[in-house]
């Protein structure tokens, strides 16, 4: 089995590198990329997990904003991490998470919620990247709420009075700097209406003459017309389909594995890159 997106503490999943691996092993997954979110660190202690059996996708799920403000999640696998100027994007959208979570934190208190900063940041692990899950998992330890689900489905969806937008490079952008660092894009979840306004089929031109590769088609969160739509798109565009889980661990019902990409579509992904960057003992 191909699992092509997951997460782990390194930016908001529950599970370190090594619980990962361990965890897609006992599942039976083959492959399995890591794609944290704006990320790399996580890298290094996947690798040294590594077992014979399964091979590691390094990648990672980078956050991106369409002009008119609509969040884009751009998955880059097989990318040359001494690439400078990849590298340095994922580092200012990092930062830029501290900043929007203050305005954030600072909305909820006028709600007259107590819930601080360094309350946040003690759900943080070291390395990791700061999102609405720790917020959430803060939420959590605080009383406010009873877990992560009832947290984003009262008070941090996309729609929610405490949202706040961050800064985020186009996905235009992304996928060419993916590109130029040897790798390959795919879009995440591209149809997942709940999160927030998606992008219009129409928009995946410019995606695409920027580079794109592929499509995230099977994903827990696509109906089965969306999924019809995309794959359709997919064909007409010669773009390569994918499936994956976005596994997070606890608080998210995702299962590592229960979406997964074609071999015979990943082998084509693989060969878009520019060098055999897949990992394996």
């Amino acid at each position: 089995m191909i699992d092509l997106h997951t997460h782990t503490t390194f930016s908001d999943g529950t599970d370190t590198p090594t619980q990962l691996i361990n965890k897609a092993l006992a599942a039976g997954i083959t492959t399995i990329a890591l794609t944290d979110h704006d990320s790399i660190s996580g890298w290094q202690e996947a690798t040294s997990a590594l077992r014979p059996g399964i091979c590691l996708v390094p990648g990672a799920e980078v956050s991106c904003q369409t002009l008119d403000g609509i969040s884009v999640h751009i998955l880059g696998l097989l990318f040359d991490s001494s690439n400078t100027a990849l590298i340095d994007t994922l580092e200012k959208t990092r930062e830029n998470r501290y900043c929007r979570m203050e305005k954030i934190i600072a909305k909820i208190n006028e709600a007259g919620i107590d819930i601080s900063m360094s309350d946040v940041l003690e759900q943080l692990s070291d390395g990791a990247t700061l999102g609405r899950p720790h917020l959430a998992d803060a939420l959590v330890k605080k009383g406010v709420v009873t877990s992560r689900e009832e947290a984003f489905a009262q008070m941090l969806h996309n729609h929610s009075k405490y949202y706040v937008s961050h800064y985020s490079p186009t996905p235009e952008a992304v996928i060419k700097l993916i590109k130029e660092a040897g790798g390959v894009s795919v879009i995440a979840h591209p149809m997942a209406s709940h999160r927030g306004r998606t992008i219009s089929l129409d928009t995946f031109g410019s995606l695409i003459q920027a580079g794109l590769d592929g499509i995230e088609v099977d994903h827990r969160d696509h109906s089965p017309q969306e999924k019809t739509q995309l794959i359709a798109l997919a064909n007409e565009s010669k773009l390569i389909m994918t499936g994956a889980s976005d596994y997070h661990g606890n608080g998210k019902l995702n299962l590592l594995g229960e979406y997964t990409t074609e071999p015979a579509q990943w082998q084509k992904l693989e060969e878009r890159a520019n060098a055999r960057r897949v990992l394996s003992v």
